[in-house]
């Protein structure tokens, strides 16, 4: 080796960023020094977080060992492929052999005039064939952390001065390998942070503006109580009450009051997530995973690491993925799919339903055992109707709302019409009387608002429903085993054929992309059509 070209190799490390172009270049440059067999650079790293190992070992496993990073040489063998890592000395425990006492240690190593037939060396016959003389280690410190072991074989009989070189050359390795890493955690920092930043802008132009809750109700006033000796804690919460009574709200209230505070609150309505994607959605995927999935993308959980994640219609996760979101809520770690590294997470759960859940897991809809995960802390928002002495309030300030939002003054309001709003059953709850006060809201164009209500339904005081109502109901795996039936016997008379007049799209009354589509969607095995 000659020490004078390691000037020159330090120059080009410095252009590189990416970590395994740091380390390409590192041992790229020292094997083009005369005399230079083989360079090799190992680090220290979980057995988790090499690629390499991942495929061979429990992804779980966080022992550390040096795994081979960057190889390179000048074989006399033309077939030998020194730039390969995957071979038999790819890892080392550390304190083991020679290398894995450098790594232990930090202290370097010299052995100059080997004669090849040493007993420590493992591979004699290629130390003979590549006339190997010395052999170099020189631990990669920085800020007195090991980071790994650069070692040398060379031809020649490397003297002080060349071994001198070869440390001050590690020093500087060292700190360019933990310069590319930092870098590297800043790329996938920044990453993350522009992703958490999409989701809120989403997040905030979804969100109508109600940033406080409206109203004086003792039904109210109890939710409020509940938010408020709850939020300081862990505790999952489950909300429940009818659509379109404020269960994000309350997620929202319990978010910002808790000591998570700082993160973000993520949301995933579980009613829009198709179930084949239910999986990706929560947990992300790698690039290549499944059709379309073209980089790498994470997911909700990852999202919401240290702060809050809202499951909003929790009621709707298909069977399958509930023990994979089990797991995630007892233990903190899953998989992307498509990887096998385990991640870890610190999640606060925050759920909402407006079924009765209860009811779902007697009927095997729902498992038990998340049931009772999700509500360590129920609760129950009532509907409009429960608390009619809140709708005033809240119709004022929705016409303020829309009147501000619209760059309109407000109409007047009568206590008559204020009276008539309260009267009113409100099925949809506050979310039907925001829309109803927006539409009045347009339509006054500087008069008097008026609002025109449909006559409320009879409705049940809350009586069981008998088993007869409860047979004639229709659940979402029924109808969806009711289409699937209904396709596969259409595909059987037409004997597999889609498309044309006598195909089963014609029969169903879809169009043949539609039933393409649902035949895909549901996982029907289709016929092949006659020939």
């Amino acid at each position: 080796m000659n020490p004078h070209q390691l000037p020159q190799v330090m120059v080009a490390t410095a252009r590189q960023r990416a970590l395994g172009d740091v380390l390409r270049t590192i041992a790229d440059g020292i094997a083009q020094c005369p005399n230079t067999a083989l360079t090799r650079i190992w680090l220290t790293t979980p057995n988790a977080a090499c690629e390499i190992c991942r495929k061979r070992e429990d992804p779980s496993d966080t022992t550390r060992w040096l795994h081979l990073a960057a190889s390179s040489g000048v074989p006399r063998d033309a077939q030998a492929d020194y730039r390969r890592l995957d071979g038999s000395f790819h890892r080392f425990p550390i304190g083991q052999r020679k290398i894995g006492r450098v790594a232990e240690t930090g202290e370097s190593l010299w052995l100059a005039g080997l004669q090849g037939d040493e007993e420590w060396i493992a591979d004699r016959a290629w130390f003979a064939r590549e006339g190997i003389r010395t052999f170099a280690a020189q631990p990669l410190i920085f800020r007195d952390e090991i980071l790994g072991v650069l070692a040398l074989f060379d031809r020649s009989l490397l003297n002080e001065e060349a071994f001198e070189w070869l440390r001050m050359f590690a020093d500087y390795a060292a700190v360019s390998i933990a310069n590319a890493r930092a870098l590297e955690e800043i790329d996938v920092l920044r990453a993350r942070l522009e992703e958490e930043n999409l989701y809120l802008r989403e997040e905030v132009t979804a969100a109508l503006g109600m940033g406080e809750f409206i109203g004086e109700s003792q039904a109210l006033q109890n939710v409020l109580r509940q938010i408020q000796l709850v939020a300081q804690t862990d505790a999952a919460v489950l909300i429940t009450g009818e659509s379109g009574t404020g269960k994000e709200l309350v997620a929202r209230a319990i978010h910002d009051r808790s000591l998570r505070k700082g993160r973000a609150l993520i949301k995933v309505n579980c009613s829009a997530v198709p179930d084949t994607l239910f999986e990706s959605e929560f947990f992300g995927h790698v690039k290549g995973a499944f059709t379309g999935a073209l980089a790498d993308r994470a997911g909700r959980f990852e999202l919401a690491d240290r702060g809050t994640l809202f499951l909003d219609e929790i009621g709707e996760v298909p069977l399958s993925m509930q023990a994979k979101l089990l797991r995630v809520l007892q233990e903190g770690e899953f998989e992307r799919v498509g990887d096998t590294r385990t991640r870890k997470v610190d999640v606060r759960i925050v759920a909402a339903t407006n079924r009765d859940l209860k009811r779902e897991v007697e009927a095997g809809r729902f498992r038990q055992d998340l049931y009772y995960r999700l509500s360590v802390f129920p609760v129950h928002i009532p509907p409009l109707r429960e608390r009619r002495e809140d709708i005033p309030p809240l119709a004022l300030h929705f016409i303020a709302q829309s009147a501000r939002r619209m760059n309109r003054r407000a109409p007047r309001v009568s206590q008559a019409l204020l009276g008539q709003l309260a009267g009113h059953d409100w099925p949809g709850n506050v979310r039907e009387l925001q829309n109803v006060v927006e539409r009045a809201v347009i339509l006054a164009q500087g008069g008097p608002l008026r609002v025109h209500l449909q006559p409320s339904q009879p409705r049940e005081t809350g009586a069981p429903l008998d088993e007869a109502s409860m047979s004639r109901l229709v659940t979402r795996e029924d109808q969806k085993r009711q289409e699937r039936d209904n396709i596969s016997h259409a595909l059987r008379l037409t004997k597999g054929k889609i498309f044309g007049t006598d195909g089963a799209a014609a029969l169903l009354g879809m169009k043949p992309t539609t039933l393409a589509s649902r035949i895909k969607a549901l996982g029907i095995k289709r016929l092949k059509p006659a020939p």
